[in-house]
């Protein structure tokens, strides 16, 4: 269902883009009347001619499968929700606070031992 809603309102969507570009621009009049034309500042109101009636339409429907899709998306739930879980949990150690600079040992290289020779060892 969501699936046809989206493919409608994108039909929907290039519609109206492609109906609003192709009418004429009401800017002519507005400047022309400045120069002393006899229209009308806005331009004269007539009847609505097709692609005013069609840019009408198209923004109904827009605007209807917009709703549309929102309700659908909104009771299939949430993403997030759906998402599972499938990471295992490690335990870290947890520490009580801050270490304190008493608590740390220096590291010391370690001693090399000399052979003692006979010389140095003690007689009996």
């Amino acid at each position: 269902m969501a699936t046809f809603l989206l493919i409608i309102h994108i039909i929907v969507c290039f519609l109206l883009i492609f109906v609003v570009l192709i009418q004429s621009g009401k800017g002519a009049e507005l400047g022309a009347a400045f120069g002393g034309s006899s229209q009308t500042l806005f331009g004269s109101r007539g009847a609505a001619t097709f692609l005013n009636k069609m840019t009408t339409i198209a923004a109904v429907v827009f605007m209807v499968t917009s709703l549309l899709l929102a309700v659908v998306t909104a009771k299939s739930g949430s993403v997030v929700k759906n998402v599972p879980v499938t990471e295992e949990k490690k335990s870290i150690p947890a520490t009580s606070g801050p270490v304190k600079s008493g608590d740390v040992q220096p590291v010391q290289p370690p001693q090399q031992q000399v052979p003692k020779s006979p010389q140095q060892s003690p007689t009996k």
